[in-house]
């Protein structure tokens, strides 16, 4: 094996991973109020600030013009959306009312007059709360990106691109206080003022903290996890040559600078372990990864630069590359004499911190029992559909003997990538053409083949710039080939994942309209929290979702080889789903976990390892159905709120301009149902009053 590369969109995963976005609960101890449709506030706040004058009107033109604030929702309602924001009880309750204490003529002159004093201070002080609060996302995203500064460089902000975070027992103290003063700050703001999109957005920020406190306390892996550090060195590094946001001289400067820090990470990485509470599972796979990560620093970094002439410089990347390679040898030596054999900790998070994982970065409180037997159900359907596929194209052969044959089928390896850029522009027309969604860019994504030290765990992945990249803006489609000193056996082997119908099925996750359109929906959101901020069951679940969903759309015109490599794709990841909840909440081995893949997924026996092994430290990898099924409840519930006036693309269109948060999230937008993230009035005048 080698380092983990992040299967969806770059930027995303890693603040996943190191920001722990997700999933949020309803904030604690709110107070509850009636939530006014979005665009009933923004007539509202407009309305304010007319009647403030200068001053109230200054005070909200400055918050929205903040980079991130985003738009008065009213003004992003299209068609059949304007009409649910026109007819929604709250607002036809507002019209009762008012019509119920209309003044007569004689009274409206001189009553009119009377409020404009009031809503001048109203409107003003709604100005100055939005300010003070996007102030304040924006203090906190400079503060994590100080902590974080991997983190920034994949975000395309590059003002840390020389740093690397301080994983010291001090320099975790210091991360912990900020995650905690910052939670203390959001937790203690009054939302009255706010748009309900900023409601959404804090909800958010507050659920990626208790997370990221979640895993830094709690479960604490980098304690427990060895390759926590030789990944870290390898991404940190990573993110500065794959995309030329500046001069090759420029990033090998930042390069330089990284590589010096990482022999002392790695040095603190060895203190900070904990080797007896190691799951030995996790050190097996460091060791796995390790001949890719040094491989990696020995022949791809070097050969990233080689264009840079500046001899001086070229010794100082060869000394601090030598260094990064001899650290990278020690902690292989490490791990395997010392860890190794010592190690006996135990993967399982339990039922408890797995109920809080699902809850904080995933928005879901569901128990889990429930879950489970809703994936159990979710199983038994795939594999009658799989089982009744296979017999519609063969029925005188097993089902996985039919599915053999289909994967047999597929281009020679020095035709797979013009293959797969051919695949994406049928895919792009038929999105347009259907309609499925709008696709909201002419940008297309380059298909490249992977990175070598990326390919023992992908065989196909999208890679997008952060949003906030200025410069290098290409995404990469890397598609994983053949090595070509593999026997013909390995070879084939290999290529059967590309069967003619898993490159289509692959494409639509990965490109159109899965990843790739996402990403350049996520760059059109005003939202500097929806830009930075999302989770994987909304991310993994909407790629997942769209396999199936291109398929029942029409995506081969009834091919059943398509559909059975869909439903074979979707089986592993239902398999993931049940085999994550197993292992930490029911104690599953990785045994037991490989046997399930392969009895009930139809895998084979060495990916089913392969996938058995993620779990133990990728406790969360159930996002691909339980988003696919979220998504599938809402879009049920968003037709039926629309009624005749219903379209998929609208429906699509409308799920992807919320960003990737949690579903629960997009179910208040899109449904304009906010009695999940009920207003807090903490520290409001009413309430002091009280």
């Amino acid at each position: 094996m080698s380092f983990r590369v992040p299967r969806t969109f770059t930027w995303l995963a890693f603040g996943l991973l190191l920001m722990t976005s997700g999933g949020v609960p309803a904030l604690p101890a709110l107070a509850q109020e009636e939530i006014k449709p979005a665009q009933e506030e923004a007539k509202s706040i407009q309305e304010e600030e007319k009647a403030a004058g200068d001053e109230g009107k200054a005070a909200l033109e400055d918050k929205t013009a903040k980079d991130g604030s985003p738009e008065p929702a009213a003004k992003n309602v299209k068609g059949d959306e304007k009409e649910a924001f026109a007819s929604s009880p709250a607002k036809q309750a507002k019209r009762d009312k008012k019509s119920q204490s209309e003044p007569g003529k004689g009274e409206a002159k001189q009553t009119a007059k009377a409020p404009r004093t009031v809503k001048s201070k109203e409107a003003s002080e709604k100005g100055d709360a939005r300010k003070n609060y996007l102030t304040l996302i924006d203090n906190y995203f400079d503060g994590v990106f100080k902590l974080e500064p991997h983190y920034a460089t994949e975000l395309g902000i590059h003002e840390y691109d020389s740093l690397l975070p301080d994983m010291s027992p001090e320099g975790m103290k210091k991360q912990n206080r900020f995650y905690r003063d910052y939670l203390k700050k959001f937790e203690a703001l009054d939302t009255s003022p706010l748009f309900e999109k900023d409601r959404l957005d804090l909800a958010l920020v507050v659920s990626q903290i208790k997370d990221k406190l979640l895993e830094n306390e709690e479960i604490a892996s980098y304690t427990r996890n060895p390759a926590t550090y030789s990944e870290l060195a390898c991404a940190s590094v990573f993110a500065l040559m794959k995309r030329n946001f500046a001069e090759p001289a420029e990033r090998l400067k930042s390069v330089i600078a990284r590589e010096k820090a990482i022999p002392e990470m790695l040095k603190v990485g060895r203190s900070n372990i904990k080797v007896e509470a190691v799951p030995k599972v996790y050190a097996e796979i460091d060791l796995e990864q390790l001949p890719g990560i040094i491989s990696f620093f020995e022949k791809d970094v070097p050969s990233a630069f080689d264009s840079v002439k500046n001899a001086s410089l070229n010794q100082e990347f060869a000394d601090s590359n030598k260094a990064v390679i001899a650290a990278l040898k020690a902690h292989e030596t490490y791990v395997r004499k010392e860890i190794l054999p010592k190690a006996k900790g135990n993967y399982s998070l339990g039922s408890e911190i797995y109920k809080k994982k699902l809850l904080y970065q995933e928005m879901v409180d569901e128990p889990i029992d429930v879950l489970y037997q809703r994936g159990m159900t979710e199983l038994r359907r795939l594999q009658k559909d799989f089982a009744r596929t296979a017999h519609a194209l063969d029925p005188n052969r097993s089902a996985l003997k039919v599915f053999e044959g289909v994967s047999s089928k597929h281009p020679e390896p020095a035709e797979l990538i013009d293959s797969v850029k051919k695949v994406l522009e049928d895919l792009r027309r038929f999105c347009v053409e259907k309609p499925i969604l709008t696709i909201p860019s002419e940008d297309r994504a380059s298909v490249a083949e992977t990175p070598p030290f990326a390919r023992a765990l992908s065989f196909a992945s999208m890679d997008t710039p952060g949003p906030f990249e200025k410069k290098a803006k290409e995404a990469y489609y890397f598609v994983t080939l053949p090595e070509k000193d593999w026997p013909a056996k390995r070879v084939e082997e290999h290529m059967r994942s590309f069967s003619f119908q898993d490159v289509l099925n692959t494409s639509v996750h990965e490109a159109y309209p899965g990843h790739y359109v996402q990403f350049l929906w996520v760059n059109t959101n005003p939202s500097k929290v929806r830009k930075l901020s999302g989770c994987g069951s909304n991310v993994e679940g909407w790629a997942h979702y769209c396999e199936q969903m291109m398929v029942d759309e029409g995506l081969g015109s009834g091919d059943l080889k398509l559909r059975l490599a869909q439903l074979h794709d979707a089986l592993l990841r239902c398999c993931r789903y049940l085999v994550a909840i197993k292992m930490h909440t029911d104690k599953m081995s990785v045994e037991e976990a490989t046997d399930f893949f392969v009895r009930e997924g139809f895998q084979e026996r060495a990916n089913g390892e392969r996938e058995a092994k993620r779990g133990t430290s990728d406790p969360t990898y159930l996002v691909y159905t339980l988003g696919k099924l979220q998504i599938i409840a809402l879009r049920d519930e968003y037709k039926k709120l629309k009624g005749p006036g219903y379209s998929l693309k609208a429906f699509h269109d409308a799920f992807l301009s919320t960003g990737c948060p949690p579903v629960k999230l997009v179910r208040a937008e899109l449904l304009n149902d906010y009695s999940a993230f009920p207003v807090s009035t903490k520290n409001s005048k009413a309430t002091k009053k009280k």
